[in-house]
């Protein structure tokens, strides 16, 4: 069975001729009458009665007319949604954003998509790089917004610009006055850093082996899962730490951390995607959104 032997069905049944409804169907009289015979035949059934010059429909036919309608409906309804879906009209996606980027370049970017297309729905998860990673893979996320790099050969990455890391330390650290502290001084204050898997620790690491040191070489008292409890220790107590200028600005701003003048690389951000997913036109529109915004720092 098929949905054109049903919509045939139906212009007969409702115009109790096969001439006007091949007609209306712009078919020939011999296409629309093979129609019904395929379905009569298929199913060893009569769905019309032939009175005289005439047709109308039997029983069984007048029990189908309301399925065979029904489900010529549903098809169109499912035809207008792959319509509201290609056209932007509706649609869902599901975000999966490391720390950094969740909490402090997305939420703008979210607005600015959804005031241009407030019908599509944005589901939003946080979790750390490699969490990330894994949620695209499986297909919980449609994309990922990651600082730290992936390893997964099943995984696309794209760089975008991202962040900065920065040393801080809280307003009473014995580093605050100091014209420069270098690296060689890193083992000489305790340390809170993110958690195993985050993309600020691992990025600090690469930074770390430029100047020839690895985090064993430091003195961690601290290891927490946020950017903001990170931030708060640090503030709280005498130790550093290495951050992205996005999460430090505002305690940098107001005097609660200050920023000690050594260089730490730029890093960028990533965009995550499965190889083999396919890229709805949802989906198309938030990159496009999200990259040719300006100022993306």
């Amino acid at each position: 069975m098929t949905l054109e032997q049903l919509r045939i069905f139906i212009a007969v049944a409702e115009h109790q001729h096969v001439t006007q409804a091949a007609g209306e169907l712009n078919l020939t009289q011999s296409a629309t009458s093979a129609a019904i015979a395929a379905l009569e035949l298929r199913y060893g059934i009569k769905l019309f009665d032939r009175i005289g010059r005439g047709i109308v429909l039997t029983h069984t036919g007048r029990e189908f007319l309301n399925e065979a309608r029904g489900v010529v409906a549903r098809a169109k309804a499912a035809a207008q949604v792959l319509n509201d879906l290609a056209g932007l009209k509706r649609g869902s996606l599901s975000i999966a954003a490391s720390q950094t980027v969740a909490n402090y370049w997305l939420p703008s970017r979210i607005q600015i998509f959804q005031k241009a297309h407030p019908s599509i729905e944005l589901r939003v998860a946080i979790a750390n790089t490699g969490q990330v990673a894994r949620l695209v893979h499986d297909g919980d996320a449609d994309v990922g917004f990651v600082e730290g790099e992936i390893d997964n050969r099943s995984l696309s990455t794209r760089k975008i610009e991202g962040d900065s890391l920065v040393v801080v330390v809280g307003k009473s650290h014995p580093w605050i006055g100091q014209k420069r502290i270098s690296p060689r001084h890193f083992h000489t204050t305790a340390w809170v850093l993110r958690e195993h898997g985050s993309g600020t620790r691992s990025m600090f690491e690469v930074a770390l082996r430029r100047y020839g040191l690895k985090l064993p070489d430091l003195r961690i008292a601290l290891e927490l899962p946020s950017n903001e409890a990170v931030r708060a220790a640090v503030e709280a107590g005498e130790h550093a730490t290495a951050i992205s200028d996005l999460v430090a600005a505002q305690s940098l701003a107001s005097g609660a951390l200050h920023r000690i003048k050594i260089d730490l690389p730029k890093r960028p951000f990533f965009i995550v995607r499965h190889k083999e997913r396919y890229e709805s036109h949802a989906e198309k529109a938030l990159l496009t959104s999200f990259l040719t915004r300006p100022n993306n720092n």
